[in-house]
């Protein structure tokens, strides 16, 4: 297919599919004449990829060239594929860590610990976490720690279910289009959830009782 073809099947301008060429996101199509490529179905699905890590997923070019180094390494395990993904998509604080830093970082690697997880408390989500503990702290709610375990037996709930879908893929753009959907469609998901809940939790405890 010619590179108009490509953009009306994939609702992404020709400007754009030329940049993510030039930036290396995506393969340069194959020469048919001096002024003509052509482009295929790995063309198609590589740049619905690349839109779903931009637009749903946030993450910048940079990110976006990172992730994708990582799905086309072929002897990378899926495990660390997955940990690339992953961690692009965590939320970034340009801020230098408030005075109790130091103390939820001992909390996140105790929890980790008592949860039996293999997972390191320094890596990109321990450090997020303990940013969010110590930002509870430094309004007046670290008592919110009481109810890191509820969260967890959530937390691990989902992970299930997230590792799980992403199993039944064998592709390795497959198993990227799953990690994205899992970490970023399904933070969404769960949180509009969690709302719902968190209303009916309400009503049950607070509005009958008024």
């Amino acid at each position: 297919m010619r590179i108009g073809e490509l953009s009306r099947r994939t609702g992404v301008s020709v400007p754009t599919i030329k940049f993510y060429v030039r930036e290396g996101l995506l393969p340069a199509g194959e020469l048919t004449s001096p002024n003509q490529a052509s482009y295929g179905e790995t063309h198609v699905r590589r740049l619905r990829l690349i839109r779903a890590l931009l637009d749903v997923g946030g993450l910048s070019v940079a990110g976006i060239r990172d992730v994708l180094v990582a799905v086309d390494e072929p002897e990378r395990p899926v495990h660390k594929v997955l940990g690339v993904v992953a961690s692009r998509m965590l939320p970034r604080f340009d801020h230098e860590p408030g005075a109790g830093i130091e103390e939820a970082r001992k909390k996140v690697a105790e929890l980790v610990a008592e949860r039996g997880w293999h997972a390191y408390p320094e890596n990109p989500a321990g450090e997020a976490l303990a940013t969010a503990l110590a930002a509870l702290e430094g309004v007046g709610h670290g008592d919110f720690r009481e109810v890191l375990g509820a969260y967890a037996d959530a937390a691990e709930r989902v992970a299930q279910a997230d590792v799980e879908y992403v199993a039944h893929h064998v592709a390795r753009e497959e198993l990227v289009e799953s990690a994205v959907v899992g970490t970023v469609i399904g933070d969404a998901i769960f949180a509009a959830m969690r709302r719902l809940a968190q209303v009916d939790a309400s009503d049950r405890i607070f509005g009958r009782a008024t």
